[in-house]
């Protein structure tokens, strides 16, 4: 098929202190948050001057894809500058007619890819009828290069532990309202989980399938009374050091880049509860601009562009696809 633009799309984040509460009322708009959670989570982003690394991240990855990827390239947000809308209408502006997006999410839910869809839907119609037509890139959690990016992580850090045999390891993802894990995937089985439980079960066997691993849950951002996936990171933590474990490898196998929530939630919460616990701590690196995950992109790219040569880069049973149908990932208030 003929592309004739790439297109970065990601979830955005303050670069200054006075970004902070306008970036998070975009997050949270039409949601109900509390004042003072916003506030709360505002401590997160100004312990670190305000700056969300994510910007920094995403323009790492283009000049990492641009030597070996023969498309212009361009970037949009969800929520904070480059908007998305903004990046379309530069392309209409330059002439796109056909570009293909991906997105900053390997994983299938109404948070990670619905809602992504729905604002480049969005962002087009704001543009106008003369905007491009947009393709999303497939969810890549079990590609080979995807996967080899974290267990190579992994390896790292478990050698940075006084003894890797007695380690466990730790996979973590965004944790997401049980309702909306049970609504993804098409008609709603709960393909959020299933993605990252293969993640986790491929990561584990290519680093060190000796060990014994989990997947647990960060980020939880949702009212108590709402059921979100379960166990939380420092809850498990707790239980590993109660059940006798005493090092700790914690891999965010639900994330590309160390973004706010990984740098937050893992090196300052969870690295915290485990010394408190007298667990061994280390944490494996995100992908970010690993030379395996660019090329990763570029793969997922020439898949689309080539779909002439069948070609296909997986290593699970779960099924991924190129184009969602309409009842894939619904929101759960329409379940």
């Amino acid at each position: 098929m003929a592309y004739d633009a790439f297109l970065l799309v990601s979830f955005g984040g303050p670069e200054g202190q006075e970004d902070v509460l306008p970036f998070l009322e975009n997050v949270t708009r039409g949601r109900g948050i509390p004042r003072e959670r916003l506030e709360a989570v505002a401590g997160h982003y100004r312990h670190f001057g305000g700056v969300s690394p994510i910007n920094a991240q995403n323009r790492a990855l283009l000049d990492a894809l641009r030597p070996g990827l023969d498309l212009p390239m361009y970037w949009g947000n969800r929520n904070w500058h480059p908007f998305l809308s903004d990046a379309v209408r530069q392309m209409r502006d330059d002439g796109v007619e056909h570009a293909l997006a991906f997105v900053t999410s390997p994983f299938g839910s109404n948070s990670s890819c619905r809602q992504y869809q729905d604002d480049i839907a969005r962002a087009r119609d704001a543009v106008g009828p003369d905007a491009p037509r947009i393709d999303k890139i497939r969810h890549f959690h079990d590609h080979p290069l995807y996967v080899e990016s974290h267990a190579a992580a992994v390896r790292a850090a478990l050698d940075s532990l006084p003894s890797r045999l007695s380690a466990r390891l730790v996979f973590t993802a965004h944790s997401i309202p049980t309702a909306m894990n049970d609504a993804s995937g098409p008609g709603g089985v709960g393909r959020y989980r299933a993605q990252l439980l293969e993640t986790a079960e491929l990561v584990a066997a290519a680093a060190a399938p000796e060990l014994e691993w989990d997947l647990v849950w960060q980020s939880r951002s949702g009212p108590p009374q709402v059921p979100w996936l379960e166990p939380d990171v420092n809850d498990h933590l707790a239980a590993l050091s109660a059940a006798g474990v005493k090092e700790v490898v914690v891999s965010p196998i639900g994330f590309i880049s160390d973004h706010l929530e990984v740098i937050w939630d893992l090196d300052n919460e969870a690295r915290d509860t485990a010394a408190k616990l007298g667990l061994a701590f280390a944490r494996a690196a995100t992908p970010g601009v690993d030379p395996r995950f660019v090329t990763m992109i570029r793969q997922l790219v020439d898949e689309r562009v080539l779909a002439h040569s069948n070609v296909r880069h997986a290593l699970g049973t779960v099924p991924t696809w190129d184009y969602c149908p309409a009842d894939c990932c619904v929101s759960p208030k329409r379940v």
